[in-house]
């Protein structure tokens, strides 16, 4: 149970007692409805709020990976090119083994649709400016290996986009449209 259902809960016993005396439709039974449904409402938007930011700590692991393989030093341009191409196609095998798996003639599955909408989403978004830490500077590498997993942390480290024709572009944390 959250919060505020436990807050009105709480004041509602010390007032009159037994929780389970109380008729349905009474203010206090209403009162104890409303912050069950307000907890209920703000759980939800913070699930959402968590599946949204999963991606993005997804990324941010997978770049403090090639970071700590790089034994904590500055990648230069074309290691960060190839890692963003490394991330860009990590679905690909999964993507081709689903497809073979289809008999001729069959339309293609939701499985396969969706490795294919994210690969897509990828491809562009790498061809437009891709959104990861900079991991040119040495400050910023120092911070990024130490990330341990948590959206409050993201704040702290600079983030830049790299298309793919080698542009760098400061950026901002979170990132707008992505």
């Amino acid at each position: 149970m959250a919060r505020t259902f436990e807050k009105t809960r709480k004041q509602i016993a010390k007032k009159k007692g037994s929780i389970q005396a109380l008729h349905g439709k009474s203010r206090d039974s209403r009162r104890l409805h409303r912050a069950q449904v307000r907890d209920e409402r703000l759980e939800k938007l913070a699930q959402a709020r968590r599946k949204q930011d999963k991606p993005l700590l997804a990324r941010a692991a997978f770049f403090q990976e090639a970071v700590q393989a790089n034994d904590d030093k500055p990648l230069d341009l074309e290691a960060i090119q190839a890692k963003i191409r490394e991330f860009v196609h990590q679905y690909d095998e999964e993507y081709d083994e689903v497809k073979k798996q289809r008999r001729p003639g069959r339309p293609a599955s939701s499985k396969e649709d969706l490795l294919r909408m994210k690969i897509e989403a990828l491809e562009k978004e790498y061809r437009d400016g891709f959104y990861l830490p900079d991991l040119t500077s040495e400050t910023n590498v120092k911070l990024l290996s130490q990330f341990e997993g948590s959206w409050p942390y993201l704040t702290n480290i600079s983030w830049v986009k790299i298309s793919a024709s080698g542009t760098v572009k400061p950026s901002s944390f979170p990132p707008q449209g992505l």
